[in-house]
C-alpha cells in the first residue's frame, strides 16, 4: 500500500471524505503559490494537488487558464513544482502532481518521476495520458514508488474503466462531467454512476474532481466519494492579488462539507 493509499484510508477511518486541493504553480508568484499550498493544508486540505502551468492547457476552464498563463508570463519553471511538492510533504500533507504529459516527456518519464519522489510527492494526476497509451510513465513511476493516478468520465465504457482502475495507484479520479474544469452551480448525478462504475470495476479508492465549488457540493460527493477534489473555486478565490485569507475561507467552506459540517 502507498502511502497515498494510506492516507486516504486513515481519512475514511474517519468516517469522512478527504479534501483535496489543486493549485497551480507560479500563480500569482512562485512564493505565493507555494505560501498559498501550505496554507491550504493548515485550513483543511489533506492533499494537495499541485499543477505545473502549461502553454495549452486543453483540458482546464477560463479560471485556471488564467492563471497558468499568468504564472508562465512571469517565468515559472518545472523545477518549481518540485519546490512545491516539497513545501507541502513539509507541512505534512501527501502532494500528488496534476501534469500534461509533455511536460513529463520533455524532461523524461524516469527523471520526473525520480525527482518527484525525491521530492516527496507521491503521485502524479495525468489528464491527457490514458493507460493504454502510458506503459512507459507506468513502469517509470512505480520504478520509483510513484502512484500512477488515471481519470475516468461519463463517457468511460466498461471495458476501459477496468483498463483504467487495473493501472491505477493511489486513486482513481473520477470526473464529474465532460468538459472543461471549472466550478459548476450543481454537480449531477454523473460523478456518483462514474464512481459506482468504477468500484464495479474493482476501485478501492475514487475521488471526484470537476465542478465541485462549495461546501454543500462537497457534502454531496463526500457521501458516495473517497475524496473530494477542488481546483477553481480556491484559484478564483485567491485571485491576482493572492489573497491568502479569502482562499484559507473558502478552504475551510470545502473542509466543513467533507467533514458533514456544512
Amino acid at each position: 500500500m502507498s502511502a497515498l493509499e494510506a492516507r486516504l484510508d486513515e481519512i475514511k477511518a474517519e468516517g469522512r471524505a478527504a479534501l483535496i486541493g489543486y493549485l497551480p504553480v507560479g500563480y500569482p508568484s512562485v512564493d505565493t503559490s507555494i505560501a498559498a499550498m501550505v496554507a491550504m493544508v493548515e485550513a483543511g486540505v489533506d492533499i494537495v494537488e499541485i499543477g505545473p502551468p502549461y502553454s495549452d492547457p486543453v483540458l482546464d476552464g477560463p479560471v485556471i487558464q488564467h492563471a497558468a498563463a499568468t504564472a508562465l508570463q512571469r517565468g515559472v519553471r518545472v523545477d518549481d513544482t518540485f519546490t512545491a511538492v516539497r513545501a507541502v510533504a513539509d507541512a505534512g500533507a501527501q502532494a500528488v502532481v496534476m501534469s500534461y504529459c509533455n511536460l513529463m516527456l520533455s524532461r523524461g518519464y524516469a527523471r520526473f518521476a525520480k525527482d518527484l519522489r525525491e521530492a516527496g510527492g507521491a503521485g502524479v494526476i495525468t489528464p491527457d495520458l490514458t493507460p493504454d497509451t502510458g506503459q512507459d510513465w507506468i513502469e517509470a513511476a512505480r520504478a520509483e514508488g510513484i502512484d500512477t493516478i488515471f481519470l475516468a468520465a461519463p463517457s468511460t465504457t466498461r471495458e476501459r474503466m477496468h483498463m483504467t482502475v487495473e493501472a491505477s495507484r493511489g486513486f482513481v479520479y473520477a470526473t464529474s462531467l465532460m468538459g472543461v474544469t471549472g466550478a459548476r452551480t450543481s454537480v449531477g448525478d454523473a460523478a456518483a454512476k462514474v464512481v459506482t462504475g468504477a468500484r464495479e470495476a474493482g476501485a478501492e479508492r475514487v475521488c471526484v474532481g470537476l465542478g465541485v465549488s462549495t461546501g454543500k457540493q462537497a457534502a454531496e460527493v463526500a457521501t458516495y466519494a473517497d475524496g473530494v477534489i477542488v481546483g477553481s473555486a480556491f484559484v478564483k478565490a485567491m485571485g491576482d492579488e493572492g489573497d491568502l485569507d479569502a482562499l484559507k475561507i473558502k478552504v475551510a467552506e470545502l473542509a466543513a462539507g467533507v467533514r458533514g459540517n456544512a
